[in-house]
């Protein structure tokens, strides 16, 4: 006959069992990811720390013709197991982006002026387009 697992134990097993999932390896987040024309370039730095640039395109019609807003933001920010925030270098204080990598996409969230072109957003589900170190354009 078995012996019954404490319930404590139990959930303990499940709680560390659900934490292990939600890390994630430089290779899991490096590279180029896209949705829509928008792109994220994320390069892990060690030390939890990434290094990211984000270029974002808002297409539509004007009374001239195809137009487009456009935006970007760069800086280096901290992941902490699958979830990192983002506010770009001179973003406005409200401006958080959230970052989650999760079963090979990058799920992005939006919150608050972030100073991109009018209606131009992070927000999006992104697919890794490349593996490859990204060449980063906003650097110094």
């Amino acid at each position: 006959m078995k012996k019954p697992i404490p319930v404590i134990a139990f959930f303990l097993t499940i709680a560390s069992h659900i934490a292990a999932q939600s890390e994630v390896t430089a290779n899991q987040v490096n590279g180029t990811w896209r949705y829509r024309q928008n792109e994220f370039k994320i390069w892990a730095l060690g030390q939890q720390k990434l290094q990211v640039e984000f270029s974002g395109v808002w297409e539509h019609e004007s009374a001239a013709g195809p137009t487009a807003n456009t935006g970007e933001g760069a800086g280096i920010i901290r992941i902490e197991g699958n979830t990192a925030s983002f506010k770009p270098d001179g973003a406005e204080d409200e401006c958080k982006i959230v970052l989650k990598f999760t079963d090979r996409k990058l799920v992005v969230t939006q919150d608050g002026i972030c100073g991109f072109g009018f209606n131009v957003t992070a927000a999006g589900t992104y697919k890794k387009v490349s593996s490859r170190k990204p060449k980063f354009d906003l650097e110094d």
